[in-house]
């Protein structure tokens, strides 16, 4: 059988619009399971071990930034080390990612917010549906974070695609979550650069003594996820 994995994250709130949290993310990885990924795998658990973290430590990159949560104590150099891990780990697998960001600003409510990502997921699913309908079997995985994303997936997934299966996932067990969640992140800080808004944590964490932060961005990190990015393209039949 011919089976397409979809891992999806989200950055972001249903609240009311605020300055200093102005856009959701959803960000969703694509990964074909006939393609080995072992090494790479392995490659994470080597590096989460070499950092005194457990081998099945999954990398929150938001707090990773900002040195919260999990890495109150780990410095600088690395955090940016263990970003680089991760960054790394999507670059040499054989899979593709597509994100969508939304302003809050622009709808009036969650309601309303809700509402365009359902017709954002729908329209994409459409636009792909000879690609997605080439697989035996589709099986998208969530961690059923924000009950809205977990309506919005079930019913447009469900809807479309007869050969879907919704599954919720703990991001311990899938480092393909974790690569979701790197997509999520990197297309938050894209957005922000084009509205000017990186935050003082974000500067000093990408700034390097060559490049300020949205240049070394773009060179170090944007430029990978764009030759990742899903372009669609034939059916796997």
């Amino acid at each position: 059988m011919r089976e397409l994995s979809i891992f999806i994250d989200e950055s972001g709130d249903f609240g009311p619009y605020e300055p200093h949290a102005p856009f959701y993310v959803l960000s969703l990885v694509f990964h074909d399971q006939s393609e080995d990924i072992g090494g790479h795998l392995d490659r994470i658990h080597d590096a989460l071990l070499d950092r005194g973290l457990a081998a099945d430590h999954a990398i929150h990159t938001g707090p990773l930034i900002r040195r919260e949560k999990d890495y109150t104590w780990m410095g600088m150099a690395d955090r940016r080390s263990l970003f680089r891990v991760l960054v790394e780990f999507v670059r040499h697998c054989t899979i593709t990612h597509r994100s969508f960001v939304f302003s809050k600003r622009d709808h009036r409510d969650s309601d309303a917010l809700v509402t365009a990502m359902s017709r954002a997921l729908g329209a994409f699913v459409r636009d792909n549906h000879a690609f997605f309908a080439g697989w035996d079997r589709i099986v998208v995985y969530y961690d059923n974070g924000q009950k809205e994303i977990t309506n919005v997936v079930n019913s447009v997934f469900n809807a479309l695609l007869t050969s879907a299966e919704v599954r919720k996932v703990s991001p311990a067990d899938y480092s393909l979550f974790q690569a979701a969640d790197l997509c999520c992140t990197l297309a938050l800080l894209e957005t922000k650069i084009g509205a000017g808004g990186l935050s003082s944590s974000e500067r000093d964490f990408f700034s390097t003594d060559k490049y300020g932060a949205e240049r070394s961005l773009r060179r170090g990190y944007l430029r990978t996820m764009e030759r990742k990015r899903f372009s669609g393209g034939p059916s796997p039949r």
